[in-house]
């Protein structure tokens, strides 16, 4: 997710019908400057190479996003939510409308992963590591991350674990326990909620852990991106 505000002007975007490497290529309406999905700033037009705001998101169920956000507002598709239709796009083997254009086989063409970016420096964290580990706790790039994984709902997210200058080390408090998860750090004692990266409880209690720029991704789209990307294998 992206803020609209550029340059002091809140502007509208739309999609431009256009691809680099199979992803989206989105216009704004007030400049027509054409902006990447991937790269996250302008490509081509008066704002080419202007970065756009990274505003992070949960990408969950519905159910656990409801339970977290009992009073949610929803956009209003007068009920076209029953179905998706790329669902048979997501269980064959293409790779998107123009195939891939660095093939890597370290994982399989569409596994999926959370990518991690820091100043162009980048990590793949494939879903099915992370499954059943709840929380993992890696460096790269000079950087903290702990990436927590909940298997009910395949929700990663990534937080920058380094709290007023210091490293924490995260494990999961008792048993996972879909949005009420209870992460632990080491250092600290402090009690914190994976879901939100808050601490509720101990010395760091109210602090609350970063988001860490990252994509859920397909793996041959991370890598068309990102060829020389790390990749975590347990």
């Amino acid at each position: 997710m992206y803020g609209r505000r550029i340059n002091d002007e809140v502007h509208t975007f739309g999609v431009s019908g256009k691809l680099i490497m199979n992803a989206l290529v989105m216009y704004d309406h007030q400049t027509d400057t054409l902006w990447s999905q991937f790269l996250r700033k302008g490509v081509k037009g008066p704002l080419a190479g202007t970065e756009l705001e990274v505003i992070p998101v949960t990408q969950t169920t519905w159910a656990a996003w409801r339970e977290l956000h009992p009073d949610t507002r929803v956009l209003n598709k007068n009920g076209r939510y029953q179905g998706d239709s790329y669902s048979s796009y997501y269980r064959d083997g293409r790779a998107g409308i123009i195939g891939e254009s660095n093939g890597d086989d370290r994982l399989k063409t569409k596994d999926l992963v959370v990518g991690v970016d820091f100043d162009g420096k980048t990590k793949a964290y494939p879903l099915k590591e992370l499954a059943g580990r709840v929380v993992v706790n890696d460096s790269f790039a000079g950087e903290h991350v702990a990436i927590f994984f909940d298997d009910a709902t395949e929700t990663a997210l990534v937080y920058d674990r380094s709290v007023n200058g210091r490293p924490l080390t995260l494990r999961v408090d008792g048993a996972p326990a879909g949005i009420a998860t209870i992460l632990i750090d080491e250092e600290t004692g402090s009690r914190w909620m994976a879901f939100t990266g808050r601490a509720i409880d101990g010395e760091l209690k109210g602090e609350t852990m970063k988001r860490a720029l990252s994509h859920l991704s397909f793996w041959f789209a991370w890598t068309d991106w990102n060829p020389d990307t790390e990749l975590f294998t347990g």
